[in-house]
């Protein structure tokens, strides 16, 4: 099923491509696809939201009302009377112990990264309109190499995490949780650096030009989306 999903995916892509060099694209045609790619990151907000409402459900509500708030308090002293309410959740209901990860080591640099590439990307696109390729092309090129970096780090960032701190998807609430997020912001990261470094190729093969760019444009906005999503997985999921 995924190599059909690759097959198809690529197939699409090249004809778009081909037409889209060969001057085919109409007016509607262009306005359809960035109707398109803005609901697509519409669909992707909701996404991520509903992984960022069970974080905050378990922190606002759940873990409160296991530590007996709303006068909980005959399940709390009768079944988890040990239980308290701190988050990160240093020791689960049924006696899970983990260790949060800090926010101010890789996250903190992570964190650096991305909003950096979020300005060179930003660049990549001034140069494009001036149609100077080969600045658009270096900046873009730095962009696809702060992803890499982005992901390599967040690799080391997991094994720490899995070997020293006991984090892991069954180690509670807040270990689920934290994998969940991150590793999915991971996965749009890894699809956003291969975008931009398919951009790459297409801005040193001429395809685009400073009026026609818009492929370059929605890898763009779709960047900055992850760029987005990160600062508020370092502010809820580290930080706070």
């Amino acid at each position: 099923g995924l190599a059909l999903l690759v097959f198809m995916m690529f197939g699409w892509f090249r004809d778009v491509v081909a037409e889209s060099v060969q001057g085919m694209m109409s007016g509607l045609m262009d306005v359809s696809y960035r109707q398109s790619m803005a609901w697509f990151i519409v669909s992707e907000v909701f996404f991520f939201g509903a992984f960022f409402g069970a974080l905050f459900y378990a922190r606002v509500v759940s873990v409160p009302w296991l530590a007996g708030s709303s006068n909980n308090l005959l399940t709390h002293t009768i079944l988890h009377p040990d239980f308290a309410d701190t988050w990160p959740l240093f020791m689960t209901p049924g006696g899970t112990e983990t260790e949060p990860m800090g926010a101010w080591g890789l996250p903190f640099i992570n964190t650096l990264i991305l909003v950096t590439s979020s300005v060179t990307v930003t660049f990549a696109h001034w140069a494009l309109k001036k149609t100077d390729r080969i600045v658009a092309g270096a900046w873009l090129a730095l962009t696809v190499g702060l992803g890499v970096v982005f992901l390599i780090l967040q690799v080391v960032e997991y094994m720490h995490a899995f070997n020293e701190l006991g984090l892991s998807l069954g180690s509670g609430i807040y270990g689920s949780t934290f994998f969940l997020l991150t590793g999915f912001h991971g996965a749009h990261v890894t699809m956003g650096t291969i975008m931009l470094a398919v951009m790459l190729l297409r801005i040193f093969s001429g395809h685009f030009t400073k009026d026609h760019h818009f492929a370059f444009e929605a890898t763009s906005w779709y960047w900055h989306f992850v760029d987005v999503v990160w600062l508020f997985l370092f502010t809820f999921v580290y930080w706070f």
